[in-house]
């Protein structure tokens, strides 16, 4: 995916989440981290402490700003991201509200009260039990976009996953759903499926799967993209002798090595690499990077996550600056081949 200057020229900051799905903004807002504490197969898969008032206030701040997509997932806090986002939701005038799409995920296994999970199910029993229960958390009659997270290897499974979505859209509990587990066979076949819209990816300056954002074109599949700033590291605030703190997701996880002691600094040494034509025209580090996304493609909606006001609204100032100019993303993606996440 590649932007092109005539795109560049209409930038509007709004976009539609695929070729089918609903218009909303061209950036949306990861609440994972207002989820707070919660486990995981015995690992820690919050974020820490977070106070629920000003987790409203940040939901607040991102809609007044203009973003219009909300992502979330049934487990993170076990439930908690979700009832607090309902709880923001409601609060905003129906004029704001009716333009918001909420993307929820479904598939962990884990339990409110005690705020662990673990394990997986995507029987069509299953599928219809998360639902019921995200709709009651959200404070919704139908979930806007409702994504597979994790679970599936085989397109054969993802199939069975697709025809309970459709049942629970005819049934008017979903509008659209999507996939969050990105194995190009899986989104090849989301991209046939009557109403899918979506593949949710990770996909930064460091790189994303090749292979997916192709299928995902193919299939008319708009891309949510995930860490698009690095799980924090491209805020700018991290370094070797700052980083998260104890019993944070981001220390202890398979998924991404941006923090570990031994690869942290190779991480910041590529940041150095590129934060120069990131910060071009006035924009902040998490700005460029965010605008680096739209420049690989309009279509692109980064889902940034924020735990304060303050990181909402630097987050959306992004759309007022629009994408960075084609020459200056194929720069930054030559300074950075060398990175492992370009696959």
């Amino acid at each position: 995916m590649t932007g092109t200057p005539e795109k560049a020229a209409t930038w509007t900051g709004r976009t539609r989440v695929g070729a089918r799905g609903p218009g909303t903004s061209a950036l949306g807002m990861g609440t994972w981290a207002i989820g707070g504490p919660w486990t995981s197969n015995g690992r820690a898969a919050g974020w820490g402490d977070v106070d629920d008032d000003v987790s409203v206030r940040t939901v607040h701040a991102s809609a007044e700003a203009g973003v219009r997509l909300f992502d979330t997932a049934d487990c993170y806090g076990a439930g908690h991201s979700e009832r607090v986002l309902g709880r923001a939701l409601k609060a905003l005038p129906q004029s704001v509200r009716s333009d918001i799409t909420v993307a929820t995920k479904f598939g962990n296994v884990f339990d409110e009260a005690s705020r662990a999970g673990g394990g997986t199910d995507l029987t069509p029993a299953g599928i219809r039990r998360a639902c019921a229960a995200s709709l009651r958390r959200l404070g919704v009659e139908a979930i806007d976009v409702y994504q597979l997270h994790p679970g599936v290897t085989e397109p054969a499974e993802a199939e069975e996953v697709v025809a309970v979505l459709e049942e629970l859209a005819d049934e008017g509990k979903v509008r659209w759903y999507g996939t969050s587990c990105d194995d190009p066979e899986v989104v090849r076949l989301f991209g046939r499926a009557p109403r899918a819209v979506s593949v949710q990816t990770q996909l930064n300056v460091f790189g994303g799967t090749g292979r997916v954002l192709d299928e995902a074109r193919t299939g008319g599949l708009g891309v949510l993209a995930r860490t698009p700033l690095a799980m924090g590291l491209l805020g700018g605030r991290y370094g070797t002798t700052h980083r998260p703190a104890p019993g944070d997701v981001r220390l202890d996880t398979p998924y991404w090595d941006y923090f570990d002691e031994a690869t942290m600094p190779a991480w910041l040494d590529r940041l150095t690499a590129v934060r120069e034509l990131l910060t071009s025209d006035g924009r902040t580090l998490a700005q460029g990077s965010l605008c680096y996304l739209w420049g690989l493609s309009p279509e692109i909606i980064p889902i940034p996550g924020a735990r304060t006001p303050q990181q909402a609204e630097e987050n959306a100032k992004a759309l007022a600056h629009g994408p960075l100019e084609e020459s200056v993303v194929a720069e930054i993606d030559a300074l950075l081949a060398d990175s492992p996440e370009r696959r």
